[in-house]
């Protein structure tokens, strides 16, 4: 059966999730997350996107990206993905599939929903209880706005 065709626009802005393969762990250690968020950065600078959003999470991923050229999606995440897929398949041995299926996204056309998503987003761990409090989680970007997260240089703007 064919996939579906994804829906695509000019200078729009996505939320973006991607899950790993079996609800599996992507990220095991602190440097896993950190090595992630250096693609992410080295690919927004490659493909000239505006990151409004972020939450790494032990298996998943959220991004909120608004991009001019709606073919540069795909684009992104395929590099993004399978760069960090061959990092985390030598570093612990391992092969095949990292991310399940390909990644979601949808098309956010409201600033008001844009908001509440970036909610969703940032809450995540707290819903997860993987922390108690929002700012205390190094790996969204609700840490980041507020200078929490030990990777503040490093992190795309």
């Amino acid at each position: 059966m064919p996939r579906t065709a994804r829906i695509t626009m000019e200078n729009c802005v996505y939320h973006i999730i991607t899950r790993g393969n079996q609800k599996q762990s992507v990220f095991r250690e602190y440097s896993d997350y950190e090595k992630y968020l250096s693609l992410l950065s080295k690919y927004k600078k490659r493909h000239q996107f505006k990151l409004y959003c972020f939450c790494l999470m032990p298996n998943h991923v959220h991004l909120i990206l608004h991009i001019e050229e709606p073919v540069i999606v795909n684009k992104i995440l395929r590099s993004l993905n399978l760069s960090y897929t061959r990092f985390f398949n030598f570093k612990y041995k391992t092969v095949g599939h990292l991310w399940q299926d390909r990644f979601k996204s949808r098309i956010i056309a409201q600033d008001r929903y844009l908001e509440e998503c970036m909610k969703y987003i940032e809450g995540n761990p707290l819903r997860a209880g993987l922390n108690w409090y929002i700012e205390d989680y190094p790996w969204s970007s609700y840490a980041f706005r507020l200078k929490k997260s030990i990777l503040v240089d490093k992190l795309p703007s």
